[in-house]
C-alpha cells in the first residue's frame, strides 16, 4: 500500500531567521549548489578554464566527477591542477536554478566537505568568490586561510562566511562559486569537494528526538525501494540509507530529504539477490542518529506485465505520497515550491490515482478520503466563471500568479484538464453510500459551474480564450486553435449541461480554416504545413492527415486523450487514433534516423515533448529546428496506445540501460541529454501521469471506458458528428 503521507521539510524552519507567514508564503529551501551529479564523469552546471602554463582535469570544460570519495554518496567534485607562475586556472560552480525553487533561507556562509589526500595541497588551494548577475563575482577569499585544522584523507567541513566577501546580497541573487588559482605550485595537486550549501548560522540545536523507522522494502529486477515512516522531528536535514550485501559491511549508499518518504537504490544487477536495509537521520551538522532495525530485499527477474505494474506504481507516488497535504492534489514539480498546486498536473494525477485504485496499489477507501480533500478544496478554491487558474496555494486556495501579473484569472485549457479527471473519478466512484455520492454530487457542482460560453468573449466569437484576468479581463487574448493539446478543452466546452458553446466551434475554432487560425499555425509551426488544419503531407513515411509541421510535440497526442478516447473521434479530417499513432511513429523514426547524430537515440530511446531541459522548459520536436538532443520517457511511455512493441522496447532500454541516472522514487525523471551530460533533477507534475494512464488505457482500457460513459460527453460527441454531417 503506497503511503499517504507528504511531509514538508520541516529542518529549513528551524533555521530560518525570520518569521514566514506560512499560510500564504512558500516554506523556503537551503540553497545547495552541488550535492551529486546527477550523470556520470562531469559535472553539468560547472566551467572550466585555464591559460598559459597552468592546467586542470576537465572534460568538455566541465569539472569531472569522481565515485571513489563522497562525502554524501554518489559522487564529489574532483579537482586536480597544476597553477603555474605563468598561467592561470578557474573552475564556476554554477547553481542548478531549478523550475519553482525561488524561496531560499537567508544564508550568511557557504559551507562544503573538502577531501586531501595529501598536506603539501594545503598551500595551492586556490582563491573563492561568489558569482553573481551576468557572471560578475564579489571579492575573493583565500581558501587556504579556512583549512589550516584540516586533516588528510578525510572529510573535513569548510565553513566561509559570507560578509568575508563584503556582500549584503541576498541568497537568491548568488548564482554560484568561482574556484580561481591562487598560490603556484608546479606539481600536480588534487583534492575533492562535495555538499556546497548556502546556510545560516548553524546554531546549537536540540538532538534528534525521532527514532528512525523503515515500513518495507520491496525488490525489483535492477533495485530496491526503501519506504520508512513520515519523518516529523524538524531538526532532521537528510534520511541516510545503509545497504549490506551477504555478510559484508553496510554501505552508504544514499540520502533523502526528509519530506519524501522513502529512497529508490538502483543496484544495476538482474540476478536475483538479498540486501539487507537501515536508516538513519542527519542534523544540521550531519552529526547522525542511531540506525532503525533492519528489513530485508531481494532483486528478481520480472515480466513484461511486472515492469508496467513497477511503472505505474511509482509514477503514481508524484500524485499520491507527493501530493500537497491540505489540498491532495499535485505539485508543479518536484522540487520545487512546496504549496503551490497544479490545475492541470491535478487533473491528470487524479485519473492516475484511479488507476492506483484499480491495480490495488491504493485501497479504495483510502483513495474516497483523497478526494473527499480534494473535492471540497475545489469547492473553495478561487474561480473565475468557473474557471481554475493555473496555479493554486494548496495551503489557501487562492491564486499563484507563477508566470506574471497576467497569470491571474481563469485558465481555461488547465480547467479543461482538470475536468477531464475529475469527470473520469465521477463515474468511478459509483458505490451507493454518502462519501461516494458526495464526491460526485460535489464533481457536479464544479462541473456545471464552469462558464465555458463566457470565454468566448464575444456572442458571436468563432474561437474559445485561453485566459480571463478579473483585472486585466483579456488583456492575454490568446484564442485556442488546433492542433495542439486543446481539442479536450472544445470537446468539454461543447458537451457542458449549463455553458455549452455550439458544436459548430469545432470547425470554427480549434479546426478552423481562417486566414487568422493560418496565420497562428504559421507562427509557431514556423511552416506552412498544416496551417489550415488539414495537413495531409508524409513524413517518414507517414502520411499525416491532421497537424502543424510533421506532428508537433507528443504531448498533444496525450494530454487531450487521457480519458477522450481518440478510437471514438472520427471527424471531416480523419480518426484520432490513426493520426496520433502516426504522429507517434514520426517521433520514433525520427530518432531513429537521427539527423543530428545525437547520442543515444534510436529505436529504444525516443520522445520529444515538452519537458525540463539544460537550458529551460521547452517542447520540443521531431525537426531538425526544435531537437535539442533531449529525450523526454514520458514521450514514449504515454505512447503505449500507439506504438505498444517501440513504447515497451523504450521503457525496458530506459531502465535496464539508464535506470542508474534516470530512475527514481517517482519513476522516471524529466527529461535527459546524453550529449550535454545532463539529467533533469525534477519529476513534473504534467510528465508523470500520463504514464501511468495510457498505459493503462493500452492493458485495460480504463480511463476511456469510464469517461466516454459519461451522458455529457456522448451528447458532445453526438453534437460534433451532427456538426461534421452537416459540414
Amino acid at each position: 500500500m503506497i503511503k499517504i503521507f507528504l511531509n514538508i521539510n520541516c529542518y529549513v524552519l528551524c533555521m530560518m531567521c525570520f518569521i514566514f507567514n506560512l499560510a500564504a508564503q512558500e516554506i523556503p529551501y537551503v540553497k545547495v549548489l552541488f550535492q551529486n551529479s546527477t550523470m556520470p564523469e562531469s559535472y553539468y552546471f560547472s566551467e572550466v578554464a585555464y591559460e598559459g602554463k597552468s592546467w586542470i582535469r576537465n572534460i568538455n570544460h566541465k569539472i569531472p566527477i569522481t565515485e571513489n570519495y563522497a562525502f554524501t554518496p554518489g559522487n564529489s567534485l574532483l579537482f586536480e591542477y597544476i597553477s603555474a607562475k605563468e598561467g592561470s586556472w578557474n573552475v564556476d560552480v554554477s547553481y542548478d536554478a531549478l523550475r519553482g525553487m525561488d524561496y531560499f533561507v537567508e544564508a550568511d556562509h557557504i559551507s562544503f566537505w573538502l577531501y586531501l589526500e595529501d598536506v603539501s595541497a594545503k598551500q595551492s588551494l586556490p582563491d573563492l568568490s561568489l558569482i553573481l548577475e551576468e557572471n560578475q563575482t564579489e571579492n575573493s577569499i583565500a581558501l587556504s586561510d579556512y583549512t589550516l585544522n584540516s586533516q588528510v584523507n578525510s572529510w573535513h567541513q569548510i565553513v566561509l562566511p559570507l560578509k568575508a566577501f563584503k556582500t549584503a546580497l541576498k541568497t537568491k541573487d548568488i548564482k554560484g562559486i568561482k574556484f580561481s588559482q591562487s598560490a603556484e605550485s608546479n606539481e600536480i595537486q588534487r583534492f575533492y569537494i562535495d555538499q556546497i550549501e548556502f546556510l545560516p548560522e548553524l546554531k546549537k540545536q536540540s538532538p534528534i528526538s525521532e527514532v528512525p523507522k523503515l515500513i518495507k522494502t520491496e525488490g525489483y529486477e535492477r533495485h530496491i525501494d526503501v519506504h520508512w515512516e513520515s519523518v516529523k522531528d524538524a531538526s532532521v536535514r537528510y534520511v541516510k540509507i545503509y545497504r549490506q550485501e551477504a555478510q559484508n559491511e553496510y554501505n552508504y549508499v544514499g540520502i533523502q530529504s526528509p519530506w519524501i518518504d522513502g529512497f529508490t537504490d538502483y543496484i544495476g544487477e538482474s540476478s536475483a539477490k538479498k540486501y539487507n536495509y537501515k536508516i538513519s537521520y542527519l542534523d544540521n551538522r550531519y552529526n547522525e542518529t542511531s540506525a532503525s532495525q533492519v528489513l530485508k530485499a531481494e532483486t528478481k527477474k520480472m515480466t513484461d506485465d511486472e515492469l508496467l505494474d513497477m511503472i505505474q506504481q511509482s509514477h503514481l507516488r508524484y500524485y499520491w505520497d507527493g501530493a500537497e497535504p491540505n489540498s491532495g492534489l499535485a505539485l508543479e514539480n518536484i522540487p520545487g515550491r512546496t504549496s503551490m498546486i497544479a490545475t492541470g498536473a491535478s487533473g491528470f494525477g487524479i485519473m492516475a490515482i484511479i488507476v492506483g485504485v484499480h491495480r490495488k496499489f491504493i485501497a479504495r477507501e483510502e483513495a474516497v478520503d483523497r478526494f473527499l480533500k480534494i473535492t471540497r478544496f475545489l469547492n473553495k478554491a478561487d474561480r473565475f466563471h468557473g474557471v481554475y487558474p493555473h496555479f493554486l496555494d494548496g495551503s489557501t486556495g487562492k491564486t499563484v500568479p507563477f508566470f506574471g501579473s497576467r497569470d491571474n484569472g481563469g485558465d481555461l485549457v488547465e480547467t479543461s484538464f482538470l475536468m477531464q479527471g475529475l469527470l473520469t473519478v465521477r463515474q468511478f466512484f459509483d458505490k451507493n453510500n454518502q462519501k461516494e455520492k458526495e464526491i460526485r454530487e460535489t464533481i457536479t457542482k464544479l462541473w456545471e459551474a464552469v462558464e465555458w460560453d463566457w470565454y468566448k468573449r464575444y456572442p458571436d466569437s468563432e474561437f474559445l480564450l485561453w485566459h480571463w484576468s478579473p483585472d486585466q479581463e483579456w488583456t492575454i487574448n490568446h484564442k485556442l486553435i488546433g492542433w495542439n493539446e486543446t481539442m479536450i478543452t472544445y470537446f468539454l466546452a461543447i458537451a457542458s449541461p449549463k455553458h455549452e458553446i455550439p458544436a459548430s466551434m469545432y470547425y470554427s475554432g480549434w479546426a478552423s480554416p481562417s486566414q487568422e487560425a493560418q496565420d497562428y499555425r504559421i507562427n509557431w509551426g514556423k511552416t506552412k504545413d498544416g496551417s489550415l488544419y488539414e495537413n495531409g503531407n508524409t513524413y517518414y513515411g507517414n502520411q499525416l492527415p491532421v497537424g502543424v509541421s510533421n506532428g508537433g510535440p507528443l504531448f498533444f497526442t496525450h494530454y487531450s486523450y487521457l480519458g477522450l478516447n481518440p478510437h471514438k473521434i472520427t471527424d471531416t479530417y480523419c480518426n484520432y487514433f490513426e493520426n496520433n499513432k502516426r504522429i507517434a511513429e514520426i517521433n520514433l523514426r525520427y530518432y531513429i534516423e537521427n539527423p543530428k547524430n545525437y547520442q543515444g537515440y534510436g529505436d529504444d530511446f525516443w520522445g520529444l515533448t515538452a519537458s525540463d531541459g539544460p537550458k529551460n522548459y521547452a517542447a520540443n520536436e521531431p525537426n531538425i529546428n526544435n531537437d535539442e538532443g533531449k529525450m523526454t520517457p514520458t514521450g514514449a511511455l504515454s505512447s503505449f496506445t500507439y506504438t505498444p512493441e517501440a513504447s515497451m522496447k523504450a521503457l525496458k532500454n530506459y531502465y535496464f540501460n539508464y535506470g542508474e541516472h534516470l530512475y527514481g522514487y517517482y519513476g522516471f525523471y524529466d527529461a535527459i541529454a546524453l550529449n550535454d551530460n545532463w539529467r533533469s533533477s525534477l519529476f513534473m507534475g504534467l510528465n508523470q501521469a500520463p504514464p501511468v494512464i495510457m498505459i493503462e488505457n493500452y492493458r485495460s482500457g480504463l480511463l476511456w471506458g469510464l469517461f466516454m460513459k459519461n451522458e455529457d460527453v456522448q451528447i458532445a460527441l453526438a453534437k460534433i458528428n451532427s456538426e461534421k454531417k452537416i459540414d
